[in-house]
């Protein structure tokens, strides 16, 4: 059983939006920041998105001001809302805790950018 479940990708033309979804377990959402991450074909996996059970946000300078994280603890999920999309963003989406610990990755979801 995978510890996290991405929703919501799919293609979507440059300037477009798309908002991204990451459930989780109960303990596992109660007990992590959690992160969101991603991975472009012939890349690393990068840090993408950080919110902590306190509500802090941090974001890559490559997404800053376009992206936007908000968490529902009723639901344990964490929603990645995506605006402005651009070329560059498309990739695999991930969520984790942040930092990563022994979790396992979920399968993501592809996020294409693309006219």
């Amino acid at each position: 059983q995978e510890d996290f479940v991405e929703s919501g990708g799919g293609l979507v033309q440059p300037g477009g939006s798309l908002r991204l979804s990451c459930a989780a377990s109960r303990t596992i959402f109660s007990m992590n920041d959690m992160g969101w991450y991603r991975q472009a074909p012939g890349k690393e996996r990068e840090w993408v998105a950080l919110l902590t059970r306190s509500g802090y946000t941090n974001y890559a300078n490559s997404v800053k001001g376009r992206f936007t994280l908000s968490r529902d603890n009723a639901k344990n999920t964490v929603d990645l809302q995506m605006n402005d999309l651009k070329p560059e963003d498309t990739a695999v989406y991930y969520c984790n805790a942040w930092p990563v610990r022994h979790y396992s990755w979920g399968q993501g979801t592809q996020v294409t950018v693309s006219s």
